[in-house]
């Protein structure tokens, strides 16, 4: 709602609504009203998530049900319930924020890793199946991004995680955006089905 604010105040024509992205009513409900403000949804983000960090043998059945209630039910439920529209109203663009994590393992995350890897599956699948309706479907795999919970990482721990990039930095939430953005306009028209890496050389060590 803060954002939705913001973006007004730049000149935006711009509604924040709140949901439960993890209840297919709440979604219907969400996608309706939008359907009825705008007339139709041209692209959709799927970018919530959660994370909690815990090795494979102690993470709890709750944790990771959670995180993959959030991460991969909440794109499935949000997806499937705006490329419903998309097929009537001409398609559509729909990018799944999933993660560098998506494609390898990673130490304390069993749950995010497995609930990416099912983002990217479930990408590739709904761009195959919806194709033929004007609805393009691709996944972002964004590297370590500098944000502000990040910041306050030990310096030490942070130059570490640096070091595993080729870039030896962390990326920008600024150019995960420009990526999101072509995605999303006429320029990436023929993109569809594909997982896009976005970490500055980390999946190439």
């Amino acid at each position: 709602l803060k954002r939705a604010e913001e973006l007004r105040a730049g000149g935006a024509d711009a509604k924040g609504m709140i949901a439960d992205l993890m209840d297919r009513e709440a979604v219907q409900r969400l996608t309706k009203d939008i359907m009825d403000e705008y007339g139709r949804i041209d692209v959709l983000v799927n970018n919530a998530g959660i994370f909690k960090a815990a090795d494979f043998l102690e993470v709890s059945e709750a944790d990771f049900d959670a995180v993959l209630r959030v991460n991969l039910k909440g794109s499935f439920l949000v997806g499937q319930a705006v490329a419903r529209h998309m097929a009537q109203t001409g398609g559509g663009a729909i990018i799944n924020m999933a993660s560098i994590l998506g494609s390898v393992g990673f130490a304390t995350a069993p749950a995010y890793t497995a609930a990416k890897h099912g983002v990217v599956g479930l990408t590739q699948t709904a761009a195959w199946e919806h194709a033929a309706d004007g609805i393009r479907v691709n996944a972002v795999g964004p590297g370590f991004i500098s944000t502000p919970l990040l910041e306050k990482m030990d310096p030490k721990v942070r130059a570490t995680l640096e070091g595993r990039h080729a870039l030896k930095r962390l990326g920008t939430a600024e150019e995960v955006a420009a990526l999101v953005a072509w995605l999303a306009s006429d320029d990436a028209s023929f993109a569809t089905g594909t997982y896009y890496a976005i970490d500055g050389g980390y999946l190439a060590q």
